[in-house]
């Protein structure tokens, strides 16, 4: 059950960044979405969905590493 919920507690970030990435491809081949009104627009906020889904992501795996003693000493908490 607890890695079923650590499933998909990483699912949905790994779909914003997924959606980020789409967002930032179409804009730079000028394929422009119905809420943005501009494409320069539109490539920002996919690079912001994709910077907080790898963040996320990635704190996740450093948290779950830390508590199981797993990480370099420059990671672990001082």
């Amino acid at each position: 059950m607890a890695r079923l919920a650590a499933f998909i507690v990483l699912l949905i970030p790994g779909l914003f960044a997924a959606g980020g990435i789409k967002l930032m491809r179409d804009s730079i081949f000028g394929i422009l979405f119905k809420p943005f009104p501009f494409i320069w627009l539109q490539f920002v906020v996919g690079l912001l969905l994709f910077a907080a889904g790898l963040g996320f992501f990635a704190g996740f795996l450093l948290r779950r590493d830390r508590k199981n003693q797993r990480v370099q000493e420059r990671f672990k908490q001082k």
